[in-house]
């Protein structure tokens, strides 16, 4: 019997946050996104400070799938006329609300299922990528519940062993990243 293939991305979307003041922060207007920095809401250019540990952070966005009650990155399938980027983008948007902007791809997970009978094999390509602004999340019902979570909580939440792997790989990545945050 031959397998059927689908193809599938997804994002995994940072947000700056200041964990010890409960502040969410917001990339620097005048910058070219993360690697300019980002800065408190309401506070002016004027108080910056290097990162510390202590101080702000990032926070990453996990989903509950509203069928299986997994969680997972945000991820979807793959139109026909889509790249991988497309899909990502639409995908984090349609299921969470959230306009992203990537930074990179990270890689890819692969995995088997079977739908009606059929065996299955879906790769998802995921993307890291930054937090930009609230959009429109026509397909909300896909995902029953979804949370920020500080980069050291996202692992104990994933559901996937798959998906924790590449967690593994994409912190690192943004560890190496060396992303400023200003305030």
């Amino acid at each position: 019997m031959p397998i059927k293939r689908i193809f599938s991305a997804g994002g995994i979307v940072l947000r700056p946050f200041d964990y010890t003041q409960g502040l969410r922060l917001r990339p620097v207007q005048s910058g070219t996104g993360l690697r300019s920095g980002l800065r408190l809401r309401g506070r002016s250019d004027s108080r910056r400070s290097s990162i510390r540990k202590d101080k702000p952070g990032w926070e990453i966005l996990v989903t509950q799938h509203s069928g299986h009650k997994g969680w997972d990155f945000p991820k979807g399938h793959r139109e026909i006329y889509e790249s991988e980027e497309q899909t990502a983008l639409r995908e984090v948007e349609e299921e969470t609300g959230v306009k992203a902007e990537i930074i990179e791809r990270v890689g890819e997970t692969k995995y088997f299922y079977y739908e009606e009978g059929e065996r299955v094999l879906k790769t998802v390509a995921f993307y890291l990528m930054k937090y930009i602004k609230e959009g429109e999340a026509t397909t909300a019902f896909e995902v029953s519940d979804q949370v920020w979570l500080p980069i050291d909580k996202v692992e104990e939440k994933l559901t996937f062993k798959d998906t924790k792997e590449l967690w593994g790989k994409a912190k690192t990545r943004i560890e190496n990243l060396k992303l400023k945050i200003e305030y």
